[in-house]
């Protein structure tokens, strides 16, 4: 089985799991005297199911990401730098966001107000930013797509 397709299957099986919940606590409780639509000791048995299987998968995909190397890193090197770049490149839209606010002033008299920095060359950084999150993350696709699971 391939990485892409042990992701995919846990995405279903994750789906799945929350699913079983709503129908879990839909049923968990009935006017005396009727019976529910579904038997909670049915859904728990197959909740027991789906959460073996995604133990597995998540310890086969973890094993997987940390045994293949790219270029020197790890896949789940891959992902840590993939996530870090994701949090800093939205840090840094909504900064730009700020200092691209232009404060209108009716009169002359009133305080002009002015960004801090840069604007330009910190929305150049952010572009670059952005195409080295692209390259990283279509890496991991590729990855994702040739691996065997473990």
């Amino acid at each position: 089985m391939k990485l892409a397709t042990a992701l995919t299957e846990r995405a279903d099986l994750q789906r799945k799991m929350a699913e079983l919940g709503n129908r879990l606590n839909q049923n968990a409780m009935v006017q005396e005297g009727e019976e529910p639509a579904e038997a909670p000791e049915e859904l728990m048995a197959e909740l027991d199911r789906v959460v073996g299987r995604m133990e597995e998968l998540i310890a086969r995909i973890n094993l997987t990401n940390s045994s293949t190397v790219c270029g020197g890193k790890s896949i789940t090197e891959l992902l840590a730098h993939r996530d870090c770049l994701k949090s800093r490149i939205q840090v840094m839209r909504d900064f730009l966001d700020s200092a691209s606010n232009r404060v209108r002033r009716t009169t002359h008299s009133e305080i002009r107000i002015k960004s801090t920095v840069p604007v330009s060359e910190i929305q150049k950084e952010v572009d670059a930013l952005s195409k080295e999150l692209r390259e990283c993350d279509e890496r991991i696709q590729e990855l994702n797509w040739i691996t065997e699971l473990c």
